[in-house]
């Protein structure tokens, strides 16, 4: 990562997991930076949510693909981030998620992306987020719709300095 990049804490999974949580995350960066490479037990959409806020407080506009077909979708007052909108049990996927200003007093932007290749017939995403809060994200949970993150799953955040 370049220079501007401060790695905050890296958990890798020893066993399936529900969920993955960063918390006490510090207010000294400009933006935050999650990655994440990863497979699940059921094959279904990974979400986020900040601060332990599970009201209908999100908004997505996604885009995707997957070689064949494009397709979109806007969904308003829902209860958390895609960050995919679908995952695999065998081929792992590759995620990103950059929250912007994540400590000012604004609502909260971010932008996903996903990306999983299966030879030729993967597929590609990416999503522009609003959380409807002026608290400074200081938790991030990750969790699929249903079943388990598996064994290997590595997730990052970083911050993100002088923006």
């Amino acid at each position: 990562m370049p220079a501007t990049y401060e790695k905050i804490a890296t958990t890798t999974l020893g066993s399936a997991q529900g969920t993955i949580t960063f918390s006490s995350i510090p207010s000294t960066y400009t933006d935050l930076r999650l990655v994440m490479t990863f497979t699940t037990t059921a094959g279904e959409l990974i979400k986020a949510q900040y601060n332990g806020d599970t009201a209908t407080n999100y908004s997505v506009t996604s885009l995707y693909g997957d070689g064949s077909t494009a397709g979109s979708f806007r969904v308003t007052s829902i209860n958390y981030v895609y960050v995919t909108n679908g995952s695999d049990t065998t081929v792992p996927h590759f995620a990103t998620l950059d929250i912007f200003s994540y400590a000012g007093s604004t609502n909260k932007t971010s932008l996903g992306t996903q990306s999983r290749d299966n030879n030729g017939s993967g597929t590609v995403g990416q999503f522009v987020h609003l959380w409807r809060s002026t608290s400074a994200i200081n938790s991030i949970a990750l969790f699929p719709n249903s079943g388990n993150f598996k064994t290997g799953t590595t997730a990052t955040l970083y911050g993100i300095l002088k923006a």
